[in-house]
């Protein structure tokens, strides 16, 4: 019997990649179940309290819709959404055994992820190629990843999350 090109999603591999997450600088780590030149990007997130993502929207050339869609399928995050003042508009909690799993936001929403629990899991999907020059648009206004006041702003955060 031949041998199948099937992708698996395992506990092996959720520990593999929890575990750079642990020891990586930024405090995540992506898992890529696509290659960069497909049409649909499918990856794993996973992410640690205290990372800094700093807040940005996607905006994609018209025949590439720019949605981002996060389900959460270990631990938890909270979603600020942002106005392009950098005024907050919305924050949300998912949680992979909570009332919300997963949320998509449209193109062209400013927002950031805090994370509110160790070794979160997030399986995102977003249309492609991914282009790293021109995927993320960033929000004036909030500091450089990390830079102490990018920890600070994180801290900062949480408090919208309990």
């Amino acid at each position: 019997m031949r041998s199948l090109p099937i992708k698996r999603l395992t506990e092996e591999l959720l520990h593999t990649i929890v575990e750079q997450a642990r020891h990586s600088p930024r405090q995540r780590q992506n898992y890529d179940f696509h290659e960069p030149s497909e049409k649909v990007q499918r990856f794993l997130n996973v992410l640690q309290p205290g990372t800094y993502v700093r807040p940005h929207r996607h905006q994609r050339p018209p025949q590439v819709n720019g949605f981002e869609f996060f389900l959460v399928i270990q631990g938890e995050i909270g979603i600020i959404i942002f106005d392009e003042s950098a005024q907050i508009l919305h924050t949300e909690r998912i949680c992979a055994n909570g009332s919300t799993r997963a949320i998509e936001l449209p193109e062209g929403v400013y927002h950031t992820l805090v994370v509110l629990r160790p070794d979160t899991v997030m399986l995102e999907l977003k249309e492609g190629p991914y282009n790293p020059s021109t995927d993320k648009e960033f929000l004036d206004g909030f500091p450089a990843e990390g830079t102490p006041a990018a920890e600070q702003m994180v801290k900062g955060w949480r408090g919208y999350f309990g």
